[in-house]
């Protein structure tokens, strides 16, 4: 049972016994003491007056008295006003490290064979051109989602849609015959997703000169943009490409191959992955038919010119394209037919698109289109929101090929942590190896923790150089607070100490190892929490301030050399403790910690 749990037992009990009242236990409002008061746990004593009749402080000081009384959990207790401070008592703080200690998945729950199943879509790369750091936030909050998720007991699914077609990828297509030269990722060394990327920075670099060249005869911009020679050859090969021409489909797939084979790299360095990938090429069809479905069902209209519509404004919103007049289909009509595919796939009872806030609008009417459409989660999926991410220089612009590659930011991270794990010494003594495992641990954890610890939902400034610091909010302070643990924890092995299986009672604990065990204790529900707001930047704090408040005891403290044996046995046994729950929150977020650094 947990401590909150039993209190609230004991208030039941004693506000019954002192005033004669039955209240339910929701009124017991039990929440961690400010850390200026005294105290492990504060009730707040306002719901009890109208049973009690008494002012706040006299309430709270009678409770207080009769839990003292009453309750062996409770050691000592203050009242600030009309809020009751409870000092729990240390032998119950022993008996919860080892509740902890005698769990190695603590705070995480299996998912059971019945368990509802999420699926989670994240990553949606373009196949025109690189992953960038935009889609290193999106992939590593969808990675750390799905493990949340899976750690609260749901069965997760992971999905990638990859947008393999449209005039964005027509372009690169285009650009590559043109200017290509028979230029392969063999030939030219570069990774195929790079390679691709290049030629459709090249279209866009020739396209804005044709656009130059036409408004210079007098056309508007809108005129030159629609007229340029090089969009009309793209959207003629996108019309092939619908109708299957054999030469637009073999180019298409041969350039898509090179793409995939780079994704694949950049995913494994990532340390990403997906249970189903789908592809934009296979479901746009089925969204197609979908939508003729509906519209022979009166669910959508045909304009004139033959384009179909949905019709929002009953839901407060306007008309929605769903088939352009030519036929072809639009980003709502693939995620249409993705949905039917996934639907058919998997008995999904939530689904979650991790997706940027700048698709807010096309996530709200998507949801009431999939519910017109009969799919039972439709109406209550989850658009997991979340906001830009940018360099300090500002923002970037694939077109113009000022983006900054996935690859290359972990390549720059990784060098950077190498660099500055040798500089302060802890590369010292290890082989090659070792080191360059070490910088690629580092450097990847600060790339990662840096992005995670900020609210999904607000936008951010990734700083290579703030990220990679041994001190401070950073990957790089937890991990090294790990192998720290991790090399007490081996000298005491050499030393002939081992970690007991249960710590023996009646040890006296300070204010400080109290706390660390309350902040182990709460990790179950920093996960469930995390999980239901669908919020890794939760667990990724909490990792922090755990680190923080043990790294403070480090400091204060003796481990291995002090004298008091039951002491030494249980500060080291917490510390144990406090390098499995960091491995595990850490692990969650993706994030790997290092036995040594």
């Amino acid at each position: 049972m947990k401590i909150e749990d039993k209190l609230t037992e004991s208030v039941l009990k004693g506000v019954k016994e002192l005033y004669g009242a039955d209240v339910p236990a929701r009124t017991v409002q039990l929440q961690k003491t400010k850390k200026e008061f005294e105290g492990h746990l504060t009730l707040v004593v306002f719901p009890f007056l109208k049973a009690s009749k008494k002012a706040p402080e006299q309430t709270a000081a009678e409770i207080g008295a009769y839990l003292q009384r009453n309750e062996p959990a409770i050691a000592a207790y203050n009242v600030i006003k009309g809020f009751l401070n409870l000092t729990i008592a240390s032998a119950v703080w022993v008996d919860m490290l080892n509740r902890i200690h005698a769990d190695s998945a603590w705070g995480i729950r299996k998912p059971e064979a019945q368990a509802p199943l999420v699926m989670i879509e994240y990553s949606s790369p373009n196949t025109n051109k690189p992953l960038h750091l935009g889609h290193v936030r999106n992939n590593l909050l969808g990675c750390a989602l799905a493990n949340i998720m899976e750690a609260n007991g749901y069965r997760v699914v992971k999905t990638n849609i990859v947008n393999d077609r449209g005039i964005h990828i027509c372009k690169s297509m285009l650009a590559w015959l043109k200017y290509g030269g028979g230029e392969t990722p063999e030939s030219s060394g570069k990774k195929g997703d790079h390679l691709v990327g290049d030629y459709y920075v090249a279209f866009d670099k020739h396209y804005k000169a044709e656009v130059a060249g036409l408004m210079e005869k007098g056309m508007s911009k809108e005129e030159a943009e629609a007229q340029a020679p090089l969009m009309q050859e793209a959207r003629g090969m996108l019309r092939k490409w619908e109708a299957g021409d054999p030469e637009v489909r073999a180019l298409w797939s041969r350039m898509n191959g090179w793409v995939y084979a780079g994704f694949d790299e950049t995913y494994r360095m990532m340390g990403v992955s997906f249970d189903k990938v789908y592809y934009e090429s296979d479901t746009y069809l089925e969204g197609k038919k979908k939508v003729l479905e509906g519209l022979e069902k009166g669910l959508f209209y045909r304009k004139d010119d033959g384009s179909v519509w949905a019709d929002l404004t009953g839901e407060g919103l306007d008309q929605k394209l769903l088939l352009r007049a030519d036929g072809t289909s639009v980003y709502m009509t693939q995620d249409i037919g993705t949905a039917e595919q996934r639907f058919a796939d998997y008995p999904i009872d939530k689904m979650i698109y991790v997706v940027g806030n700048e698709q807010n609008y096309h996530f709200q009417v998507l949801s009431i289109l999939l519910d017109k459409l009969g799919f039972e989660w439709g109406k209550d999926l989850v658009h997991f929101s979340y906001g830009m991410v940018e360099l300090p220089e500002g923002k970037m612009k694939s077109r113009e090929g000022t983006v900054v590659d996935a690859d290359d930011l972990m390549e720059a991270m990784i060098d950077t942590a190498k660099e500055t794990s040798s500089e302060l010494g802890k590369l010292d003594g290890l082989t090659q190896a070792e080191a360059d495992d070490i910088a690629r641990i580092v450097g990847l954890g600060a790339l990662k923790y840096f992005i995670l610890k900020v609210d999904a939902r607000k936008n951010m400034t990734f700083n290579p150089k703030e990220s990679i610091d041994f001190n401070g909010n950073t990957g790089p302070f937890i991990q090294y607070t790990y192998a720290r643990i991790r090399s007490i924890l081996r000298k005491a092995g050499e030393s002939g100490i081992a970690v007991p299986e249960v710590v023996p009672a009646g040890v006296e604990l300070s204010t400080k190892e109290e706390g660390l065990v309350q902040l182990l204790a709460d990790f179950p529900e920093v996960v469930r929490q995390a999980g239901t707001d669908y919020n890794p930047s939760i667990l990724a704090n909490y990792a922090y301030d755990l680190v923080k408040e043990y790294n403070q005891f480090y400091h204060d403290f003796s481990i291995l050399r002090e004298e008091n044996e039951a002491l030494k046995v249980f500060r080291l046994a917490l510390s144990c403790n406090v390098g499995k729950i960091v491995k595990l929150a850490m692990g969650l977020l993706g994030i790997e910690v290092p036995e040594r650094m």
